[in-house]
């Protein structure tokens, strides 16, 4: 338990990963800020629980101030995943993230945490891995014991992966992102949330970066099948050449909300998986959960 009065704020806290992680700090002990545009508190917060909701927007410098004051630590939670005509991956990713950072630096606030993503790079082709690069850049210049946390692509109970992979299960067909061979390292969101909840009650960690998987390294194609298999079902998987799926992306991009962008495609050309040079659970003394363990609760059939 953690018994500092001081408040964690966590920015984007409706996702799922603000939701899990809101509700972590909170179980730990911890007074909980959850700041975005429209903050929503998780169904089993009660009248009187320290978590308090904050309306603010992270391209807005006057509206962060007063959620910042009195704050020993803020989690930048903050994720767009598709580019439109009033926000840019540039605009959220690193604008945003620098501001916050100077602003926790003025107030005071001891602890930075930036959630990124395994494989931010700068030469990246993909706008959106670029911004999360030079997101981490921003962030570090401002404040030079922020901790970067990476993880890779996350599930929970009927989210995030596993939406896309029970879909593609229950058709008869699945076409696969070139030959479905790129690997992956599915992150329990808990697994996320309970790293990022011994940090802030470890305020003076000299680690600075973590790349966080679940203990299994798997193919799309692998993915695939042990959703289908956990499903009953029996899909004809077949490979499709990323030139193709790229061509599709182009088509679909001027809609509003497009299903497939070649953002998404750029990130599923390269393998997903932690650096063993880098920090990760092994260091936070935890044992995150595998996704075959955790199909039953997170994926009824």
């Amino acid at each position: 338990m953690n018994h500092d009065p001081r408040p964690v704020v966590v920015l984007g806290g409706t996702g799922m990963v603000g939701q899990t992680l809101v509700r972590e700090l909170f179980y730990s002990g911890q007074q909980v800020r959850v700041a975005c545009r429209r903050p929503v508190l998780p169904a089993d917060i009660e009248p009187g629980d320290p978590v308090v909701a904050c309306p603010c927007d992270i391209t807005d410098t006057e509206s962060l101030k007063p959620v910042l004051e009195g704050a020993r630590a803020v989690i930048n939670a903050v994720g767009l995943y598709q580019q439109h005509r009033d926000m840019s991956f540039q605009q959220v990713h690193v604008e945003g993230a620098r501001q916050l950072a100077s602003l926790a630096r003025a107030a005071g606030v001891e602890q930075y945490l930036l959630i990124s993503g395994i494989g931010a790079r700068l030469d990246s082709p993909s706008p959106y891995v670029r911004s999360r690069a030079e997101g981490e850049q921003a962030v570090m210049a401002e404040i030079a014991r922020a901790i970067i946390l990476r993880p890779s692509v996350m599930y929970g109970p009927g989210q995030g992966l596993l939406t896309t992979l029970s879909r593609l299960a229950r058709l008869p067909v699945v076409p696969l992102f070139g030959d479905g061979q790129v690997r992956l390292q599915p992150l329990h969101v808990s697994d996320l949330a309970n790293a990022i909840s011994r940090l802030t009650a470890r305020p003076n960690i000299p680690l600075a970066s973590f790349e966080l998987g679940g203990p299994d390294v798997l193919s799309w194609r692998q993915l695939v099948r042990l959703v289908a298999d956990h499903l009953d079902r029996d899909p004809r998987l077949v490979p499709i050449p990323m030139a193709l799926w790229h061509a599709l992306a182009i088509g679909l991009s001027p809609l509003p909300s497009a299903p497939l962008t070649r953002d998404m495609l750029w990130l599923l050309a390269e393998d997903n998986t932690a650096s063993p040079d880098v920090a990760g659970f092994a260091e936070l003394g935890i044992t995150p959960r595998t996704l075959r363990e955790s199909l039953p609760n997170c994926l009824p059939r």
